[in-house]
């Protein structure tokens, strides 16, 4: 009695049964159209952002269940076998099937179902290369929520949540091979053809390209599969030339991950990949400059100099900085104030990008900004000159050997060369390393060539400034020798010896008899 009771309730409907496949084959393709379609609309007339995703690969939905696992998963007649009439409605029924998502962890599963989905997606790249119609409503509704159901998805917190967990050679592992790739590729190759397809009209295509699929699409920078970040960068950009209205909020959007990065995380697998996008938008900025780009130079791209792995994306760091410099000769001098900032204490390979950096931002510069920022700059490369790593040191007297900015310091060298003399002179007297000597002869003779009367007035001060340096040791030397005697003579009474603060109090405490 109780059972049949308690069998006439309600059941509160479980979890799984939103996420796993109905017997009749309905999964969550159907439940994503449903909940689509029937909201396709919101009070405004609007179209609302897409239902939350629950495929994460790891909660993914028509998960096979064993033998006869997608009954009803076959593949739909090919494009070339039906009338141009119904095409279009094929074509959104081809999409809806590559809804489904297969679970690659397994190799060894759904192999024919899989091999149908890769068949039918590339016929639908074909398909949306060939087209010669505009693309309907439905059906670039369908074309973004089947990618937003394949390729949206989250990767392990694990590099971002504890640092403690780093170990030294991390950055020698191998990085993780998306597995589904075979699948995904061909979604990328699709959803790019479809951005850049004349038959895409830009103002209805954002309704469904919109501010979340482009921070989803950003998210998905993160994956350590370079072959997915190499398609993420085409897309992007292809989205940022389309849909003009989007400009704004991904340069936003990128920024945002950039402070995450410098100032949390230092961890990020596509921040080569975002600037070489940047890179291409900063090229094609509008003069004058608007106040945003400067603000993001200074807030964004200059502090990417801080983090350790700046080696990994410096190349395109560079290229953008250089680039912002050759559109505003007047960010030359922030630019530069900016290197010296973040400019490494203790890592030589990165102070030797630093100065590749400062070369090429120093052949944009002219002299007036030059003028603004020579001081500091040349006291901080006249520290790299005296380095005892010798490809800093090299590198350092490389920049006497670009004709544009040895005219700046040859314009300048009254300022100049008493602030590097003495570390070139120091380097002639005892670099250890032969070719640093070298070089530094050569530069040498270059500033004696400008201007001898300067030369010698350098030379005669630093031999001025050194003289002193050896007798200042000289009378340290004596000193110790006094403070050790005086050591001696008190160490048979075991009496305490006092230490006093100037040399001459120690020549008077040394001529005392031992018994005052």
């Amino acid at each position: 009695m109780i059972k049949q009771i308690f069998g006439k309730l309600p059941r509160k409907p479980s979890k799984s049964s939103h996420n796993d496949p109905n017997p009749n084959g309905e999964g969550r393709d159907n439940v994503f159209m449903e909940s689509s379609t029937s909201n396709s609309h919101g009070a405004n007339g609007t179209v609302p952002a897409f239902p939350p995703l629950v495929n994460n690969r790891t909660n993914q939905a028509n998960k096979p269940s064993g033998a006869g696992a997608f009954p009803v998963y076959e593949a739909l007649p090919s494009f070339r076998d039906v009338p141009s009439s119904e095409k279009p409605n094929l074509f959104i029924k081809k999409l809806s099937m590559c809804c489904v998502v297969f679970d690659f962890s397994d190799p060894s599963k759904n192999l024919r179902e899989k091999e149908i989905k890769r068949q039918t997606l590339l016929e639908l790249v074909d398909y949306i290369a060939t087209v010669s119609t505009k693309f309907s409503d439905a059906a670039m509704q369908e074309i973004a929520k089947m990618a937003v159901v394949n390729l949206f998805r989250t990767f392990p917190s694990a590099n971002h949540e504890s640092k403690l967990l780093e170990t030294l050679d991390a950055d020698d592992e191998e990085p993780a091979l998306e597995p589904a790739w075979p699948h995904l590729q061909v979604v990328y190759e699709l959803l790019l053809r479809f951005v850049a397809s004349p038959m895409t009209d830009a103002k209805l295509a954002k309704r469904y390209i919109d501010h979340s699929f482009v921070l989803k699409l950003l998210d998905l920078f993160d994956s350590e599969d370079q072959r997915e970040r190499e398609y993420l960068k085409t897309i992007l950009h292809r989205i940022y030339g389309k849909f003009m209205v989007h400009r704004p909020f991904i340069r936003k959007a990128i920024n945002n991950i950039f402070y995450r990065f410098i100032f949390e995380t230092e961890k990020h697998n596509g921040i080569a990949e975002l600037l070489e996008i940047l890179g291409s938008i900063i090229n094609g900025f509008a003069l004058p400059l608007k106040e945003e780009h400067k603000l993001f130079l200074v807030r964004a791209l200059i502090p990417l100099h801080r983090p350790k792995c700046a080696a990994a994306y410096h190349q395109q760091l560079s290229y953008c900085i250089v680039q912002f410099v050759e559109k505003d000769v007047k960010l030359a001098d922030t630019v530069i104030r900016g290197l010296l900032k973040y400019w490494p204490v203790t890592n030589s390979s990165k102070e030797v990008m630093f100065l590749g950096e400062l070369e090429e931002v120093l052949e944009a510069t002219q002299a007036a900004e030059f003028q603004r920022c020579m001081v500091p700059l040349f006291r901080q490369i006249a520290r790299c000159l005296n380095s005892s790593h010798f490809q800093v040191a090299e590198r350092a007297l490389f920049l006497w050997n670009n004709d544009h900015i040895r005219n700046l310091i040859t314009q300048n060298h009254k300022v100049i060369m008493p602030i590097v003399f003495p570390a070139m002179e120091r380097n002639t007297r005892g670099h250890w390393n032969q070719a640093v000597q070298s070089l530094t002869l050569n530069v040498r003779k270059v500033l004696a060539d400008t201007d001898q009367v300067l030369f010698d007035e350098c030379l005669a001060k630093f031999q001025e400034e050194e003289a002193k340096k050896t007798e200042v040791v000289a009378k340290r030397e004596v000193t110790w020798k006094l403070l050790e005697d005086l050591a001696a003579s008190k160490s048979v009474s075991n009496e305490a010896v006092l230490v006093p603060r100037f040399s001459s109090s120690v020549t008077l405490a040394a001529g005392k008899p031992s018994g005052s």
